[in-house]
């Protein structure tokens, strides 16, 4: 059973990034999909980048295409989310995500995704 844990939140101003990082440990992550997910205070969970076993097949949702950027480490075990211009709306808790379906492809549904980590913070402040 793989466990996934997330680091790299904090608080940051307006405009600043941030870097997230997701770690596998238990058994390799590099055999499927990978999603990042965040649920703000008072919110449901909402897609914000996935990518798939290899690196060929990312996406992102709208709201933070163009800001954020999905990339993985298969050697190392590892998913990266690098956030960009951060705005207060991205104030959230932030989770990554496994998905068993087919690794090809990435996937944007909460439902597509099997095992989830603990989440990290990030606060934005205006």
């Amino acid at each position: 059973q793989v466990q996934l844990v997330e680091s790299g939140g904090g608080l940051v101003q307006a405009g600043g990034s941030l870097r997230l990082s997701c770690a596998g440990s238990g058994r390799t992550l590099n055999l499927y999909s990978m999603g990042w997910f965040r649920q703000a205070p008072g919110k449901g969970r909402e897609f914000v980048g996935c990518i798939n076993w290899n690196g060929g097949n990312i996406g992102y949702a709208d709201s933070v295409r163009g800001r954020f950027t999905i990339s993985r480490d298969n050697d190392a075990n590892t998913v990266t989310l690098r956030m960009n211009s951060l705005k207060a709306e991205d104030t959230a808790v932030y989770y990554c995500a496994e998905s068993r379906l087919y690794a090809a492809t990435c996937y944007r549904a909460i439902e597509d995704y099997d095992t989830w980590g603990q989440g990290t913070q990030v606060t934005v402040s205006s």
